[in-house]
């Protein structure tokens, strides 16, 4: 899938086998710092008990700008840079934030575009949820 913004490898074969949220985002994007919190939130509750797995994938922004947003947000999960918009592309991303919800298996069972406020992370996580 490409590298982590601090410049590690990253394989989302690797979460396989435990509900996965990738989240697309920007630095610039509003309706994303209302939801980081969020996402902190319920990583945080349901990583320990289901596995919960968060990913984000950096839409149009500058990697700089993006870690000082995540330093800000205290977010602990990964994020993918996407500096030629590839992973955009695979995943038919409109704009930020864009949110796929995939099931222990790898299959994408829903999608959320624009914020994911709780009570839409509830609806969708219960697709995925173990």
């Amino acid at each position: 899938m490409g590298a982590t913004l601090e410049g590690k490898a990253f394989d989302l074969a690797a979460y396989r086998g435990k509900p996965l949220v990738v989240n697309f985002w920007a630095s610039w994007c509003t309706p994303c710092r209302e939801e980081f919190p969020m996402f902190k939130e319920k990583l945080e509750a349901l990583g320990p008990t289901d596995g919960l797995q968060v990913v984000g994938v950096l839409y149009k922004d500058q990697p700089d700008l993006a870690r000082a947003f995540l330093d800000d947000f205290g977010a602990s999960w990964p994020s993918i840079d996407d500096p030629d918009g590839a992973v955009a592309a695979a995943y038919r991303v409109v704009a930020p934030p864009q949110t796929y919800f995939i099931d222990k298996d790898g299959i994408l069972r829903g999608i959320q575009i624009g914020e994911v406020r709780p009570e839409d992370f509830d609806t969708q996580y219960a697709k995925i949820a173990p």
